[in-house]
C-alpha cells in the first residue's frame, strides 16, 4: 500500500514537472514573436507587439499625429495635419521582422549593434486633390501680396512717360511651392523652410536703377522723334505720337522694346502702297494696245530688313530721314516702273520691239515656244541678266550622256530662268503661226540679221515684258 502511494506520488510529480516545461517553453516561443519592452519604431513604442501589430502602430500614429510646419517669409508659419489629406504611412513587413529576428538572435539583448531607438522608411500615400486644395487655401498663396519691380508706364496722351516704384510683397512661384510641399509630405518630413528654397519672387529693379532711368529719357525722347520714309518719289512721314505707342519698356536684352508686330504691320502698309512685284500692271504697247501685265519685276520693299532698321531708328529718339531697303528695284521709281527703255516681247503677235528712251528704235519678228509641245514661252515682266556670245543651248541630258538638243546661237540675251532672246539660224521664216506647231523650247528665237542690234541696244537688268492680248 505504502509502494503504491510512493509510485503514484512520482508519477503526479513527473507530471506536474512536464506541464511546467511545456508551459516554460510556450511562453518563450510566445516572446519570441514580440519586440522587446521598451521598443521604439521612429519613435513609437512597439515593445511587446508583434510585426503585425508594430506596424498597425505605426500607421496610427502617423496617421493621427502627423504635420508638416510651412516656415514662410517674415517668420510667418503654417500647417497641413495628416487627417485633412488622408495621409497614411507603412512600413514594409520585412523591416519589422528583419529588425524581430536580429532582436531574437542577439538573445533579445539590444546594444549598440542593435539599438532600443530605430528610425525605419516609411510609404506615405495621401490624397493628392486634398492636398492641392490644402496648398491652395495656404494664406501664403490665397493672400500673397505681388511683389514686382519698379517699370515705366504706358504711354498717356499728352504726358510723359515716368517711372512706377517697385513693390516688396511676399509673392512666390505657386508650381515650385506646390512641388516642394508635395515632395515633404513624400518624404514624411515634418516640417519644410518656404525661405530658403528660392520660391519667393524678389525685386530685382529699383526705381533708382540707372538702366530703368535710361531707359526713361530714351523712350521719352521718342514723344518728338519723327522718322520720314522716301520712296518712289513720295515722302511717309511717322511720328512720334504713333511711335510711342509701340515702346513696350525694356526687352531682355536690355533695349528699350518696341512692338514688332505693330513694326511689321507699318511696313505692311508702305509695301501694299509701293510695291509693284507681283502686281498687276498695264502696259501701251508699241502698236497702241494697253494690255495687262504682272510678273516678279518691280519693286520691293524688304520686310525684315526694314522692320529691323526701323527698330533701330526708334531706338536713337532722333528725328531722320530713311530711304527703305528692297529685296527687289525697277528702273523707274515713278509711272510704269520698267521705266522707257525696254524690250517688248509680243506674244500673240509674234514680234519682239526695243522701246528706248519712248520711243521705238528696233524690232522683228520672232519664234517663241511651241505650244502643242507644251514649250509655250510664259507672259510676264523680266529683266536681261546675263548677255554672252557664241554659247551652245543645250536640252536635257539624256541617259546616253548626249543632249536632247545642242543649238550653236552668236547671241544670247536670257532673262526667265533658261528661257532667253537669241539669233536662230535654223529657222527660214519668223512670225506669223509658226510656234503653234514648231515653235522653240521657250526661248524667243530672233532673225540672224536682227540679232546683233538688238544685244548692242539690250544691257544687263533691261526690262523684258511678255504679253498675251
Amino acid at each position: 500500500m505504502n509502494s503504491l502511494k510512493k509510485n503514484l506520488k512520482i508519477l503526479l510529480m513527473a507530471g506536474v514537472l512536464s506541464l511546467a516545461a511545456a508551459g516554460s517553453a510556450f511562453a518563450e516561443d510566445d516572446i519570441t514573436k514580440t519586440f522587446i519592452a521598451g521598443t521604439q519604431i521612429n519613435g513609437v513604442v512597439v515593445g511587446g507587439r508583434s510585426v503585425e501589430e508594430a506596424g498597425k502602430a505605426l500607421a496610427d500614429s502617423y496617421s493621427n499625429t502627423y504635420s508638416l510646419t510651412i516656415y514662410e517669409k517674415n517668420g510667418m508659419s503654417e500647417r497641413i495635419y495628416g487627417s485633412e489629406i488622408d495621409l497614411s504611412t507603412t512600413v514594409a513587413p520585412e523591416l519589422l521582422t528583419d529588425l524581430l529576428q536580429r532582436q531574437n538572435a542577439a538573445g533579445r539583448v539590444f546594444g549598440s549593434e542593435i539599438p532600443i531607438n530605430t528610425e525605419m522608411q516609411v510609404s506615405v500615400s495621401f490624397n493628392q486633390d486634398k492636398l492641392s486644395g490644402r496648398i491652395d487655401s495656404l494664406d501664403c498663396i490665397a493672400n500673397q501680396q505681388k511683389t514686382s519691380n519698379a517699370y515705366i508706364t504706358a504711354y498717356s496722351e499728352g504726358q510723359k512717360f515716368s517711372i512706377i516704384p517697385e513693390v516688396y510683397g511676399d509673392s512666390l512661384n505657386v508650381e515650385k511651392t506646390k512641388e516642394a510641399i508635395t515632395q515633404a509630405v513624400t518624404a514624411g518630413s515634418t516640417s519644410v523652410d518656404l525661405n530658403s528654397l528660392g520660391v519667393y519672387d524678389e525685386v530685382t529693379v529699383t526705381s533708382e536703377d540707372a538702366g530703368l532711368k535710361k531707359l526713361l529719357e530714351d523712350m521719352n525722347k521718342c514723344i518728338d522723334m519723327t522718322i520720314s520714309y522716301r520712296i518712289r518719289g513720295n515722302v511717309e512721314t511717322l511720328p512720334g505720337s504713333v511711335i510711342v505707342t509701340w515702346l513696350t519698356g525694356s526687352d531682355e536684352g536690355g533695349l528699350m522694346g518696341v512692338n514688332s508686330d505693330q513694326v511689321y504691320a507699318y511696313i505692311d502698309s508702305l509695301k501694299a502702297k509701293y510695291d509693284t512685284s507681283g502686281t498687276t500692271r498695264v502696259l501701251r504697247t508699241a502698236t497702241g494696245r494697253d494690255v495687262a501685265v504682272s510678273g516678279s519685276y518691280g519693286w520691293a520693299i524688304d520686310r525684315d530688313k526694314e522692320a529691323a532698321a526701323l527698330i533701330g531708328m526708334i531706338r536713337t529718339g532722333t528725328t531722320q530721314e530713311r530711304v527703305p531697303e528692297y529685296s527687289r528695284k525697277a528702273a523707274s521709281e515713278t509711272g510704269n516702273d520698267w521705266g522707257s527703255t525696254y524690250v517688248e516681247v509680243d506674244l500673240t503677235g509674234q514680234h519682239v520691239y526695243m522701246i528706248k528712251d519712248g520711243a521705238l528704235v528696233w524690232d522683228a519678228p520672232c519664234v517663241t515656244g511651241n505650244v502643242s509641245k507644251n514649250y509655250t514661252t510664259p507672259a510676264g515682266i523680266y529683266s536681261i541678266y546675263s548677255k554672252e556670245r557664241d554659247r551652245v543651248l543645250r536640252g536635257a541630258k539624256q541617259a546616253d550622256g548626249s543632249y536632247e538638243y545642242e543649238s550653236p546661237v552668236s547671241y544670247w540675251m536670257p532673262f526667265n530662268g533658261g528661257i532667253g532672246l537669241h539669233d536662230a539660224n535654223w529657222r527660214g521664216s519668223f512670225g506669223g503661226s509658226i510656234y503653234k506647231t514648231s515653235g522653240s523650247h521657250g526661248c524667243v528665237n530672233l532673225p540672224p540679221s536682227k540679232a546683233p542690234a538688238l544685244y548692242d541696244l539690250i544691257y544687263v537688268g533691261c526690262p523684258v515684258i511678255c504679253y498675251n492680248y
